[in-house]
């Protein structure tokens, strides 16, 4: 694979593997494959799918993007281990573009305490892991995790060498989000300078925002010769999380005449590709997010107004409709029809198919039996949940809580769970309040013990009968997991949002990784690791 030309960034979308990694962010291979199907669509270059090695779940994950996703380069990580490759090869199989991503760190502190090797050493597995991939791939992507951190003497050696091994790409992490723009400008500008053949690879950048630099450090990069980011929807990942892809692709766009770049993304696709990414895992999109939040292009400050009234550009930079928000004073109601529905949904930068479509028609029914008028968010809300999955292990049949004012006074609540089996379970419960009872009769019917750590509730759309947006974490074995519901009914929102975890926890308890697969260290930040060495 040659590098790109000069005018062109290519965009390597992380967010099924480095951003799924970040605590309560977890996803099912449906939720995985209905992602990157929406990436395919953006124009995403290349899309990293998972770490095969790091379970069955990833592996399983990888193969059905590879096997159903055309359009972009489907990828796999893989540390510089042979049963690493391997599994990697095989996960990526059926796809007719794709690329094997190794690493090995590089930093002398992973050196020394995380790998035990000596600079020696690391070469030459880094080499040995290059040589290996390219057997069964030609395109093929080289990290040196924690780069930033690394000797820049040693630096030089490792990538001339990969390089020389056949590597088609060669990533420059910020593993940690340590470092700053000038930093990653002037560590570019060495290996550019430095390298042998450095021209005939694309030199890319993968940054964390621990410092809340990760999209500045990635724009630097690119800034200095770059010609991929590594980035996520939202920014998701652990920590802090990456570089946000909706940021560092509208910058490119909007500030073309600094950067001189461009990219293949039809940006009309990242507000609802960031909608529909929230509702799968669970998670709200900030009010003042850039690019995609619901502030990003409100104006309420006298003077902003009354210069938007007078010409658009004095306050705004971008047109919210390059990103895909489209506002309409078209309203919808229960006498709207199908053809309707589509045509709004079409408007709104969301594709389904025919039988999405009517899945979503019934719930729009149900919703507007139950609301006057039905507004863009709360499409935007039923769209965004719209799991399109029918392996659900629980679905809820009934539920019916009390509240409490006074002395003596106790609230309950009653449930009432299908399994998948079709087997009805009733449980009840009582709490400090109607939403802690109705959690614990779930959990009780369910027979899952949760620690709850969160609970935020919103207003979707505006008016009394709006629906409510509700967002839960909770602590389940150890380990954090969120869940979404919208509802007009608040309490039967965090019901839906709490049957997400539950349904969430029994499918990963139903397909427990073998004994070996352990958490792992990744170019992007320490995540999912086979515990086996060499």
């Amino acid at each position: 694979m040659s590098a790109p030309g000069q005018d062109r960034v290519l965009i390597f979308d992380t967010t099924l593997r480095d951003g799924e990694q970040s605590p309560g962010c977890s996803m099912t291979v449906a939720q995985k494959l209905r992602v990157a199907r929406t990436l395919a669509e953006m124009g995403v270059d290349i899309i990293e799918a998972g770490f095969a090695a790091a379970s069955p779940r990833d592996l399983e994950a990888i193969e059905e993007v590879a096997r159903a996703v055309e359009g972009p380069t489907i990828c796999s990580l893989a540390r510089c281990h042979e049963a690493d490759i391997a599994q990697a090869a095989r996960a990526l199989a059926p796809a007719r573009k794709k690329r094997l991503h190794v690493f090995i760190a590089t930093s002398p502190i992973h050196r020394e305490h995380k790998l035990g090797l000596s600079p020696d050493q690391v070469v030459e597995r880094a080499v040995a892991g290059v040589r290996l991939a390219r057997e069964f791939c030609r395109d093929v992507e080289f990290s040196a995790e924690d780069a930033m951190r690394t000797e820049p003497a040693f630096l030089v050696d490792v990538i001339s060498a990969v390089i020389e091994a056949g590597a088609t790409t060669v990533n420059i992490p910020d593993t940690v989000g340590y470092t700053t723009p000038a930093e990653m400008a002037a560590r570019v500008a060495l290996l550019r300078s430095r390298v042998p053949g450095i021209d005939q690879v694309v030199i890319s950048a993968h940054c964390h925002d621990d410092l809340g630099m990760a999209v500045a450090n990635s724009l630097a990069a690119v800034h200095a010769g770059a010609r991929q980011v590594e980035c996520t929807i939202n920014g998701i990942g652990e920590r802090a999380g990456n570089c946000a892809l909706e940021e560092v692709v509208m910058a490119l766009k909007t500030r073309a005449d600094h950067f001189g770049v461009e990219t293949a993304i039809d940006t009309r696709g990242l507000y609802p590709a960031s909608r529909q990414l929230a509702a799968i895992i669970g998670s709200f999109v900030p009010a003042n997010k850039a690019i995609v939040g619901d502030n990003a292009f409100a104006h309420e400050a006298g003077i902003h107004q009354h210069g938007m009234l007078a010409n658009r550009e004095t306050y705004e930079i971008m047109r919210p409709e390059e990103v895909g928000i489209h506002r309409s004073t078209l309203v919808l109601g229960k006498h709207s029809g199908r053809h309707a529905l589509a045509e709004r949904v079409g408007q709104l930068g969301f594709t389904v198919t025919d039988v999405e479509l009517e899945q979503l028609f019934v719930r729009f029914k149900h919703l507007a039996d139950r609301k006057r008028q039905v507004f863009d968010a709360d499409i935007e809300a039923l769209l965004a949940g719209e799991a399109g999955e029918t392996d659900m292990p629980w679905r809820l049949q009934s539920l019916h809580t009390t509240s409490s004012l006074g002395e003596g006074q106790i609230p309950s609540a009653a449930v009432a769970l299908m399994g998948a089996d079709g087997r009805s379970v009733r449980e009840a419960a009582t709490g400090d309040g109607p939403v802690d009872a109705l959690l614990k009769a779930m959990a009780r019917a369910t027979a899952i013990d949760f620690e709850l750590v969160s609970m935020r509730v919103r207003s979707v759309s505006e008016g009394e009968d709006a629906q409510g947006e509700a967002e839960l974490t909770a602590r389940i074995d150890g380990v954090l997991q969120a869940g979404r519901g919208v509802d007009t009914d608040i309490v039967a929102a965090c019901a839906q949002a709490f049957l997400e975890i539950i349904n969430r926890v029994s499918r990963q308890q139903g397909s427990r990784a073998p004994a070996w697969v352990q958490p792992a260290a990744t170019p992007g930040h320490a995540s999912p690791r086979a515990s086996a060495s060499g």
